[in-house]
């Protein structure tokens, strides 16, 4: 499974062609999760993963038949109401962490890493958990499988200057409702569900 996941990384050099016209297809925001460490935006079969902070270390998850089932019933649940829908993507975030983990070591990871974690090479930072939720995200939009939300440009929240915690996070939008409510998993350790609240509720978080 890793040597295939590996594998697949040697591609990513030659598909970022392709995947210029989508990246100008995404608001500015989400493009440049991707354009700021030169990684491919996700595509409906493929998505970089990235880890080891700041995207350091990377690998391309290629969606099986399998996966795609998984995730399918996943948001089957969240088929009634924006509220389930939502349910339903921190269980998916949480099947991500569960696939990934085992693969690169992140199965290790604790919440809140950063410098001090010990590890970067187990562990995601925020850069790594907003790019690789806002990616999984893009992906279930894809397939169809948002029927309540779309994907909205990461949110940012502290000031390092005030000695608050500079932090992002990936972002849902509801569209009944045009809402936004964060999908952070950095907070949260290996498998943990993601918090999800709305955003102005998580920018008042430190």
């Amino acid at each position: 499974m890793r040597a295939a996941l590996i594998a697949g990384a040697a591609v990513l050099a030659l598909s970022s062609m392709g995947d210029g016209a989508r990246a100008a297809e995404l608001p500015s925001g989400i493009a440049q999760l991707y354009s700021s460490v030169s990684i491919p935006s996700p595509t409906a079969g493929t998505m970089t993963v990235c880890y080891g902070f700041v995207c350091r270390r990377r690998v391309a998850l290629h969606f099986s038949a399998a996966d795609r089932g998984a995730l399918t019933r996943i948001l089957a649940a969240g088929r009634n109401s924006s509220a389930a829908e939502r349910r339903a993507v921190q269980n998916a975030v949480v099947w991500f962490d569960r696939k990934m983990g085992p693969v690169i070591g992140t199965d290790k990871r604790v919440a809140r890493a950063d410098f001090r974690a010990g590890s970067d090479s187990t562990n995601f930072d925020c850069w790594d958990t907003t790019r690789n939720t806002t990616s999984l995200l893009l992906v279930l939009r894809q397939w169809g499988l948002l029927r309540h939300h779309d994907v909205g440009e990461p949110r940012y929240r502290g000031n390092a200057l005030l000695l608050q915690t500079p932090h992002n996070t990936a972002v849902l939008v509801e569209k009944a409702t045009g809402r936004q409510w964060v999908v952070d998993m950095w907070t949260r350790a290996y498998a943990q569900m993601p918090d999800v609240m709305p955003v102005e509720q998580w920018a008042k978080n430190k």
